[in-house]
């Protein structure tokens, strides 16, 4: 088995993306810009989508953030694990990560079904708020509201990483990413793969994932974040963050940032890195060796007949970052690496890449 370079490890969705989807949010009392989960009232949602829409299906979750460093890489250097079902769902998601060169080692649930993602994109609206990892200079914008039935995915036992292919990979890899939905059920999986990345001295990197994840599961995130080396998130996950730690009044993300810095770091291989992404306007870099100086990297803007979806986007970031992190660039570069993935993704629907295959790094 090659030995692959980046271990990903979080929720196996099938992502089904709906554009023009104004009714559905009415009948199934959906927010134009928001992501849930599924609750009962939601539930037929994916066969109404099967049966009654044109739907585009695609490998998402953390599927999204490991295809994309697996587009900027070769071949045989992405691996992600999670939990999928024994179905017909989990089939089109090996179909498309093999296409994709995306190696996977899930755990099967016998008699399972695989998780899905109904992503609701509507037309272009006036833009009014900041949820998404990446946004674009445009007057207008498409919003997707995102409703997730976990399902298998939630499944997923810690013994799997210990089953000896899987611990393998863990041994071989050099950089660890994981998000935060896992904590809503896997804690105890992300400390395992925390645990042995900082004991070897390797990469760990975890991103922010929800508002409601620093809100609802702070006491999950703090048990990760001592081993983390790179906290990635968006401004709205910033100032959950900070709102639920005592600094609610705290607005200015690089103050957060700063404070999440200042958290004990139980492996001193490597320097802490905050990347929090403001929208339109930049990214903003913090590192724990100079806390006090805050970088700023503009976004480029892009024209309406430019963007078809921002969905994914934040994912495509994450997956161009650590591309460019692993093949050795300057933090700057893996910045701008993440940018030009994420525009690459913002031209098509979903958390798609350009094929065949044009070179980000």
């Amino acid at each position: 088995m090659p030995q692959y370079s980046i271990f990903c490890m979080g929720n196996a969705l099938l992502d089904m993306l709906v554009t023009n989807g104004e009714e559905l949010l009415q009948k199934y009392g959906l927010k134009a810009n928001d992501a849930i989960l599924a609750e009962e009232k939601h539930c037929a949602i994916y066969d109404d989508l099967m049966t009654n829409h044109k739907v585009i299906q695609i490998a998402g979750g953390i599927q999204n953030v490991a295809r994309g460093a697996a587009y900027a890489l070769p071949q045989n250097s992405v691996v992600y694990t999670g939990c999928i079902g024994d179905d017909e769902l989990a089939e089109q998601l090996n179909a498309t990560n093999e296409r994709e060169g995306l190696h996977q080692v899930c755990l099967i649930k016998q008699g399972g079904k695989t998780g899905v993602c109904a992503a609701i994109i509507t037309g272009r609206n006036r833009f009014v708020g900041a949820s998404l990892l990446l946004f674009v200079l445009t007057p207008w914008f498409r919003y997707r509201s995102l409703v997730t039935a976990l399902r298998a995915a939630e499944n997923f036992d810690c013994s799997h990483l210990r089953s000896p292919p899987v611990a393998a990979l863990i041994d071989t890899a050099k950089v660890f990413y994981v998000e935060s939905y896992f904590l809503t059920h896997g804690v105890e999986s992300v400390v395992f793969v925390a645990e042995r990345a900082s004991i070897a001295g390797k990469v760990f990197a975890l991103n922010l994932s929800a508002p409601f994840i620093p809100q609802s599961y702070g006491a999950q995130l703090h048990q990760v974040l001592p081993y983390c080396d790179i906290i990635i998130g968006n401004e709205c996950e910033a100032e959950a963050w900070a709102s639920a730690n005592g600094l609610a009044e705290e607005t200015d993300l690089h103050e957060i940032a700063k404070a999440i810095i200042a958290i004990p770091k139980l492996s001193v291989s490597h320097p802490r890195i905050v990347i929090f992404t403001r929208g339109a306007e930049s990214t903003l870099l913090v590192t724990s060796t100079e806390p006090r100086s805050a970088k700023f990297f503009p976004v480029e803007a892009l024209s309406g007949e430019e963007i078809v979806d921002t969905n994914g986007a934040g994912d495509a970031f994450a997956g161009g970052f650590l591309a460019a992190l692993f093949s050795g660039k300057e933090l700057d570069e893996c910045i701008e690496t993440g940018h030009r993935l994420a525009r690459m993704c913002i031209g098509q629907v979903g958390a798609q890449y350009r094929w065949p295959k044009v070179s980000i790094l």
